[in-house]
Order: C-alpha cells, then structure tokens, then sequence
C-alpha cells in the first residue's frame, strides 16, 4: 500500500502523473490519497495531517509525501522507516512529528540514479523522484539500496504544549475544511467522565488526568466551559470544545466555523484551566 499526500490540488495533471509512475514501477500497489488539497507549502500542516493518519494503515504501508518548497535546491530527498511503515519525501521537516513519536527510526537519502528517472526534472521531484522512489520500497528494495546514512534530518520545532498543575497550555495548529480549530493539546482519550492525557510528539512525558466537564477552554478571548463530545453538544452556533476523531483537542462552531468565529490562526495560544 502506499499513500500519496500533496499540495498539487485535483486540477492539473501532477496527481494523476505520480500514480501513473507508481503503478508502472510497483502495478500491483494499493495507492491511497490521503490529501492533495493541504495549504501549498505548509510543511507543518501536512507533518501533522501524516502523524495522525498514520495509526490507521496497515504496518508496513509506504507514506509518499511531497509538499517541497525548496524542490530543485540542495535540500536532500529521504526515505525513511519508523513507526511501522516507511516514508518518503524531502527532508525539510515532513516527518518530524512522526519522528518525535518513534522510539527508533532509519534514515537514507535517495541517491541512486538507478531508482529515479532520468532525466530529471529541477521542479517535479515528486514524480522523477519521490514517486520511483516509493514504488521500489514497495517492491521490496531495501531501504540501505538507495543510498549513504542519514542521521539529522531537518525537523521542526514541536508543536507548543506544557502540563502545569493549574491546566494545559497550548496552540492552534490549524483549521479543519469545516473550520474546526485542531489544537495541539492531546492525544486525548475518554475515561468514564474524564479525560486523560497523554502528550503528543514527547516520548516518555507523563500522562495527566482531568474532569472534562468542569474546564474551562480559553482561546481569541473567548471562554468555552467544559469539553464535549460531540458537536451537537450546544445548540447550533454555538462555539465549543471536544476531542476530535484523532484525540487533539479541537474548537468548533456547531454548524458554522470556528474559525471564521474566533478569528483565530495558526500559533492562537490556548488554555485548558483543569
């Protein structure tokens, strides 16, 4: 199986073009779109959207991922294994919150001419690249045949997230296509009437607990009391707080969007008083 995440869109041929590369290396892939429609150029944004996918495929699914500012530069082109599966794309932070998730990893470079096409062009690695690349890994080429050791692979700086005895510190991340505001507080899970935490992207942190009910959501100026958990909690244009479907804390609008509600971006702090 392999996944394919960019920012290319539906409406040119670039998509298309990939999978017709795949399929021509590896005919027998199972090929999955995960997302071509993620901001172009935000790394961040599609760190998170493959670190949480990611749970839901099959252990040793191929993750090909190419969102690439700096496409044509001197950026290096990675395959790695971590977390189960393998992953390609460039190295410029991609893979970061998968990384800070995986108790051990392997990383190359994509090196070999003899795993790309050629020539090659300076603007569409994912296609002469990345996506022959993913086809081989697919086919069972080990990850060592593509080229010398990587050992510092570009990452990002985590998401911001502190535990203090008064509540939950953190920040907005980014907003879903319905304007949900996904956070960076989590991974969240239900126990009973209570939630307990356990802090994403920081390998060996303490998990918390708290009573969902009695906290109090603070973000753009806005106080939200209690976190729910469904949107039909509140009455329709009614902002709220609830654990979304990958266990972050988001904030919603019950038919309408948060986002345009609270004016809130990217790096909005917020505050979970417990």
């Amino acid at each position: 199986m392999i996944t394919l995440t960019t920012d290319f869109g539906l409406a040119d041929g670039y998509v298309g073009v990939m999978k017709g590369v795949l399929l021509s290396i590896a005919p027998t892939a199972q090929l999955v779109d995960l997302t071509h429609e993620l901001p172009a150029q935000d790394v961040r944004r599609a760190a998170f959207v493959l670190c949480a996918a990611a749970p839901f495929f099959p252990p040793g699914t191929v993750h090909l991922a190419v969102v690439d500012p700096g496409v044509g530069t001197s950026r290096r082109a990675l395959a790695l294994r971590a977390a189960g599966a393998l992953w390609v794309g460039p190295d410029n932070g991609l893979f970061s919150y998968v990384l800070a998730e995986s108790d051990a990893w392997e990383a190359v470079e994509l090196s070999k001419p003899a795993y790309r096409l050629t020539p090659m062009s300076n603007t569409f690695h994912g296609r002469d690249l990345f996506a022959p690349a993913a086809a081989h890994l697919a086919m069972g080429v080990p990850l060592a045949a593509f080229g010398p050791p990587v050992v510092d692979p570009v990452l990002l700086p985590l998401p911001g997230l502190a535990v203090e005895a008064s509540g939950l510190e953190g920040e907005v991340l980014h907003a879903d296509r319905f304007g949900n505001l996904v956070t960076s507080i989590g991974r969240l899970s239900w126990e009973g009437e209570a939630l307990r935490l356990r802090p994403a992207f920081r390998r060996g942190a303490a998990d918390c607990s708290f009573c969902a009910a009695s906290a109090c959501v603070e973000v753009a100026g806005q106080k939200l009391h209690g976190i729910h958990r469904t949107y039909s909690a509140v009455a329709s244009g009614k902002a709220l707080a609830l654990v979304g479907s990958s266990g972050f804390l988001e904030i919603a609008v019950r038919q309408g969007s948060a986002e345009q509600s609270l004016s809130a971006r990217p790096g909005e702090r917020v505050w979970v008083g417990v």
